[in-house]
């Protein structure tokens, strides 16, 4: 889509709770495909973007809220793939306000244009009612769902695992709308366990996931998501931050570093088999600290480093 090559680092994790068990953890860098069209967000959008110029599109519509990831990816690779781009907003009280967030500030100086909608209305963005309104406002358009799940976007991360990665007994990674996992598992060999850390409490990720695979071997780990999506707590700040610290990887505070929070836990709870080869995907998402941290100065909470 829009870089000649992708880098695949594997960085070794040495934590203390592992060595004495003979486990190896490693940390594949997925964050460090791009500054703003990073991990998880390329693989889903790689696909579809081709897809939009087969169809020759002239703009993308996506959906999300106001500190998304997914916004700010697509606002970039419609930049610089020649596209108009539509971010349909969470929350009409936006519109108010005089000075956006890092997130949307960076996605309006790639050119996305802002429609706002209630929260209530935002829960009908899939039904066509609402896409009808919408292309009645901005006429045709490539519609990138929330997230970017689709079965495009499941395509494009198939190609996270490599043949490298089959020496893996587990592969970890977080789950928000269900696509990057739904892409692993199905790249996957069957000798690999493939665990989701959901950002989000609730049961549906189940049933969205079952939609794009066949095979059996993955679970939902679903003790780690701190309260909800982009909910967390002065504990796993202090993790993040002690992470980066130890072993200079960065982790952002709704997605990966919930799942290495977990994944270490697991490890000292005995879950994993001595000599357990443990793979975490790092799915990006680094710029919502900038977000983050502005919600956690306004609650007097340690910021994220």
């Amino acid at each position: 889509m829009l870089f000649s090559s992708l880098p695949k680092q594997i960085q070794n994790v040495p934590i203390p709770i592992a060595l004495k068990d003979g486990i190896q953890l490693s940390i594949k860098r997925e964050d460090e495909i791009h500054p703003f069209v990073s991990g998880n967000k390329y693989r889903k959008l790689h696909y579809n973007i081709f897809e939009a110029q087969r169809l020759t599109q002239d703009t993308l519509l996506t959906f999300g809220g106001a500190f998304s990831n997914h916004i700010a990816a697509v606002a970039y690779a419609g930049k610089v793939s020649g596209f108009k781009t539509i971010g349909v907003i969470r929350g009409e009280e936006l519109a108010k306000k005089t000075v956006l967030n890092p997130t949307l500030e960076f996605a309006k100086s790639c050119g996305m244009q802002f429609h706002y909608v209630s929260r209530e209305a935002y829960r009908d963005k899939e039904t066509d009612g609402f896409i009808a309104e919408l292309k009645k406002l901005f006429g045709d358009f490539y519609l990138v769902p929330e997230g970017g799940t689709n079965t495009l976007a499941v395509k494009g991360c198939e190609a996270i695992l490599t043949e490298a990665d089959t020496v893996f007994d587990y592969i970890c990674c977080a789950v928000g709308t269900g696509g990057t996992i739904s892409g692993i598992i199905n790249s996957s060999k069957s000798h690999q366990q493939i665990l989701g850390f959901p950002a989000l409490k609730g049961d549906f990720l189940q049933h969205n996931i079952s939609k794009f695979v066949n095979k059996t071997n993955w679970a939902l780990i679903t003790d780690y998501h701190f309260g909800g999506y982009a909910k967390i707590n002065p504990d796993l700040i202090r993790f993040i931050n002690q992470f980066k610290a130890n072993y200079k990887v960065p982790l952002d505070p709704v997605y990966t570093g919930k799942v290495v929070y977990g994944v270490m836990d697991l490890i000292d709870k005995g879950y994993f088999p001595k000599a357990s080869k443990i793979l975490v995907i790092h799915t990006g998402g680094l710029q919502g600290i900038t977000g983050m941290n502005i919600q956690l100065k306004k609650k007097k909470l340690p910021q994220i480093i």
